[in-house]
């Protein structure tokens, strides 16, 4: 059985490597799919496919729909999702991936760290597990195969 796991998070620092690279150390049947990780490409694709649009809110919101079309098929695709939250960014994007995750009824991993624990604890009890580190959502994503 191979499993397909959505990344939720923040795109600019290299978590998402390092879940990659344990599950394939510990030979996990796990295929990784996410967001747009090219952050100008998120953010231009809307007036690359619609053309030059008349200002930045109109560019956003062109982005945000083929984005959101982005996500909506490959959270639906996933059998698991890891939303990670981290210290550094704001992070309004991975709230609303977990949040549909959890309306999509998908198991979802919630990373937060400790010090997060307050303005997560909602989203944290609608999770099925919340861990601290990406080391404990690996070990979660590898007892699913024991």
């Amino acid at each position: 059985m191979r499993l397909i796991v959505y990344l939720a998070g923040e795109i600019h620092s290299e978590w998402r490597s390092d879940i990659k690279k344990k599950a394939e150390t510990l030979d996990l049947p796990i295929d990784f799919v996410g967001p747009m990780e090219d952050h100008d490409r998120s953010d231009g694709i809307g007036e690359e496919i619609l053309g030059e649009q008349p200002n930045a809110v109109f560019r956003d919101a062109a982005a945000s729909s083929f984005n959101n079309l982005r996500t909506e098929v490959l959270l639906k695709k996933a059998d698991i999702v890891v939303a990670l939250f981290g210290e550094k960014y704001r992070q309004w994007n991975t709230a609303m991936d977990a949040s549909t995750a959890i309306a999509m009824n998908k198991p979802l991993i919630l990373v937060r760290p400790e010090g997060l624990h307050h303005p997560l604890k909602e989203l944290s009890e609608k999770a099925n597990i919340t861990v601290e580190n990406v080391d404990q959502a690996v070990k979660a994503l590898s007892y699913i195969f024991e």
